[in-house]
């Protein structure tokens, strides 16, 4: 375990730290602290050993180090994990081994900026994996999310938020924001609901009744 925390195995998120652009030091150090599983995918690892983070799994195709040279730089006790098939995205096969581990949840750094064709694809993956593990992707400016109809959550006034389609959602309502949506559609890439606000501090209320759709929570940086 990689917290000094005693957790209860599944109950809290574990950690995925995948291989865009680096997050915040404080920021990772948060997630650290409660995480009682880390893994790293493979093309992150020279990043991760400079960094001095410890971890308990390691995962990928091993084509930056072959499997011996991994080993040798790791902790005895990490899980080194080989996953060459090549239909699939290491960050995919890094969510099925967690969820083969039983994690409920996990949270997701490094997965987005570098790589434009890798961050699009890793927004898609949370699509396709949200109905097998709870999924929240972070960096130093957004955090982004799967949410099912009938999502509610406290916010604070003023909180920028994004509901962002990734096909057709039909019938979207939406409470306690500043443009509120009623009964409407939307449809990536034609309509979308970027860049809305909390009207006033309480819960956000969204349903609808098709689709999947993606909440993102952003800073503004000036």
């Amino acid at each position: 375990m990689s917290s000094h925390h005693i957790v209860r195995e599944g109950q809290e998120p574990a950690l995925l730290i995948a291989n865009g652009e680096a997050c915040s030091r404080e920021l990772l150090d948060q997630l650290l602290e409660w995480s009682p599983y880390v893994l790293v995918l493979d093309g992150a690892l020279k990043r991760v050993l400079n960094l001095g983070i410890k971890f308990d799994g390691i995962l990928g195709d091993f084509d930056t180090y072959t499997q011996e040279e991994i080993i040798g730089m790791v902790q005895p006790n990490t899980e080194v994990v080989y996953t060459p098939d090549q239909e699939k995205s290491d960050l995919e096969k890094g969510l099925e081994f967690l969820i083969s581990k039983k994690f409920a949840a996990v949270n997701i750094v490094w997965a987005t900026g570098m790589r434009s064709d890798h961050y699009m694809n890793n927004i898609a993956t949370l699509a396709r994996y949200k109905d097998q593990i709870n999924l929240v992707m972070l960096d130093n400016y957004s955090k982004i999310y799967p949410i099912n109809s009938g999502f509610k959550k406290h916010f604070s006034e003023n909180t920028n938020v994004s509901l962002i389609p990734l096909n057709k959602v039909e019938n979207v309502k939406t409470g306690n924001l500043v443009w509120n949506l009623n009964n409407e559609t939307l449809d990536y890439p034609y309509r979308t609901s970027s860049s809305n606000k909390v009207l006033s501090m309480g819960m956000v209320e969204v349903q609808f009744d098709s689709g999947i759709l993606l909440m993102m929570e952003c800073i503004d940086v000036y």
